[in-house]
């Protein structure tokens, strides 16, 4: 499982273009590594797209403290989920996430897995995916990461992070 300390996998994401004309263009593929380099980033993970904690509570506390953490020195603030990257903008265009957070596809749980953050919910129809987290990266090296608790929603939260960044 990823720590502090450590550089982040250098593995492909994916985000959906809101540019006229980009559905036939379809998501843009980017190194998570890359993205992060010379940037402070905060990445949050969730398990899934429109899930009843995500979408009330997770995401909507990123889209209002986002203001917040970028006066406190983040750069970016990305969302992931083992969804693919047309769910994730279908998402984020429910929530109005706007310019605040990304809303980043995982699609094949390639990151959550290289991160050692991945949960088999096969049991209850949901396949493998992401567990609860987030982390503040600082030039690719992960500084900080808050890991939730099966079924909790205590560290990972916004204000959380927030008080860690400042």
């Amino acid at each position: 499982m990823i720590k502090a300390g450590d550089q982040l996998p250098d593995i492909t994401l994916y985000q959906y273009n809101n540019d006229a004309g980009a559905c036939a263009i379809g998501p843009v593929a980017f190194s998570i590594r890359e993205r992060c380099k010379q940037k402070k980033v905060l990445i949050f993970a969730l398990p899934g797209a429109f899930t009843p904690t995500c979408s009330e509570r997770h995401v909507p506390g990123y889209v209002g403290a986002a203001a917040d953490l970028f006066a406190a020195g983040i750069d970016e603030i990305l969302c992931v989920s083992v969804n693919d990257a047309f769910v994730m903008n279908a998402w984020g265009n429910s929530l109005q996430v706007g310019d605040a957070v990304k809303m980043i596809g995982d699609g094949n749980g390639d990151f959550s897995e290289a991160l050692g953050m991945i949960q088999d919910l096969t049991a209850r129809g949901m396949g493998r995916r992401s567990l609860r987290y987030a982390m503040v990266v600082d030039d690719q090296i992960v500084k900080h990461i808050a890991l939730e608790a099966p079924g909790k929603f205590e560290v990972s939260d916004a204000a959380s992070m927030l008080a860690v960044i400042r």
